[in-house]
């Protein structure tokens, strides 16, 4: 597989976890538990605003691979 073809399908691995990652974070945001408390949706934004970066790391390194 050529790099262009690694970025393409990389590209759109990438914006369907921005997407998938977003509307969960919504949905676990929206729960009464984490909603009545200020420290706990602190360190949760904190945690899902970073989080996505580690599930996308191995995506970004395959995108990046040189052509064999």
């Amino acid at each position: 597989m050529t790099i262009r073809t690694r970025k393409f399908f990389g590209t759109i691995a990438l914006l369907v976890l921005v997407v998938f990652w977003s509307l969960m974070g919504m949905t676990v945001a929206q729960t009464p538990w984490l909603a009545n408390s200020g420290w706990l949706q602190a360190i949760f934004y904190v945690v899902a605003g970073i989080g996505w970066v580690l599930p996308a790391m191995p995506i970004i390194s395959w995108m990046s691979k040189p052509d064999i």
